[in-house]
């Protein structure tokens, strides 16, 4: 079973994942762990160096190769994932599930400016334009999310709750 998991960045992706692919018995793949892995770069350094064109190219590829290389497993994908390119229809193509965790501005704001040093394209922006940044690009990239097979309003919700409405829609 391919489940790949979509939404705004901070939105829960990997957290869920990880319980979600051990309560299945699959892999757990973050994209952007993998990704940092092959090129022995942190995401923020590739951003750096090379840009984020570049970032997408080589994002779209390690996406085919999961998909297409892998047989089971929980994917996160980062946050931009499903905006860029074909991505979001190769996910519906070859994924078995596509899971799309919806969070609130006010609460994905609440945990960006918590771990804003990890987070590229936010790091430089100041703490008072945050909402509006998220707001705006939330906006934009939720006609992508939506495409998704499936949404869950993870608001409010406890880990082990997501997981296991996750679970109950992969039956």
């Amino acid at each position: 079973m391919k489940v790949v998991l979509v939404g705004y960045m901070a939105s829960g992706k990997s957290s869920i994942g990880k319980l979600l692919a051990k309560d299945l018995n699959v892999e757990f793949i973050d994209l952007d762990e993998y990704i940092e892995e092959d090129l022995q770069k942190s995401i923020a350094t590739i951003f750096s160096e090379k840009g984020e064109i570049y970032f997408r190219k080589i994002e779209h590829e390690m996406l085919q190769r999961v998909l297409n290389e892998k047989e089971a497993f929980v994917l996160s994908t980062g946050g931009g994932t499903p905006c860029y390119g074909t991505n979001m229809d190769t996910i519906l193509e070859k994924a078995d599930h596509s899971i799309y965790l919806q969070l609130s501005v006010s609460t994905l704001v609440d945990r960006i400016q918590s771990e804003k040093h990890t987070r590229p394209l936010v790091s430089a922006i100041d703490d008072e334009d945050i909402p509006e940044f998220v707001g705006k690009h939330l906006f934009e990239r939720r006609q992508y999310y939506s495409k998704a097979q499936h949404s869950l309003d993870c608001n409010e919700k406890l880990i082990d709750t997501l997981v296991t409405q996750i679970k109950e829609l992969l039956l």
